[in-house]
């Protein structure tokens, strides 16, 4: 799951495409499915979103939840990819964007009814 915050007024019109832009690195370095996509958007009142010195009023936080199991160098990857595909199609600059990724063991999570370490999932967490 991606929950996402930023300015509403700079967040909102561009949610579908940062959407789009964040499943498709999730697919092209983690292997997700093309139906995984699990994304939340958090637009904020400016007076409620406070952001480092330095930063524009495009500042985006990405908050990455998954299942612990992942590489190291996959997750950097993630990370990289995210930087630049949302610089080249949204024009936000890396100084403007935070990725953070929030990693929980499999029996942390719950779903369909069951824990994740129960579940039979259609793609690999040890990339």
């Amino acid at each position: 799951m991606i929950v996402v915050y930023g300015i509403k007024e700079r967040l909102n019109p561009i949610k579908a495409q940062l959407s789009d832009i964040l499943h498709d690195c999730m697919k092209a370095v983690l292997g997700m499915p093309e139906d995984k996509r699990a994304h939340r958007f958090m637009p904020m009142d400016r007076e409620d979103f406070y952001y480092p010195g330095g930063r524009s009023g495009a500042y985006t936080v990405i908050e990455i939840n998954m299942i612990e199991g992942r590489k190291i160098e996959t997750k950097k990857a993630l990370i990289k990819a995210m930087f630049r595909q949302v610089e080249a199609r949204l024009g936000i600059a890396p100084v403007d964007l935070e990725i953070t990724i929030k990693e929980q063991p499999a029996h942390c999570w719950g779903f369909r009814g069951m824990t994740g370490d129960e579940a039979a999932l259609n793609y690999k967490v040890d990339v």
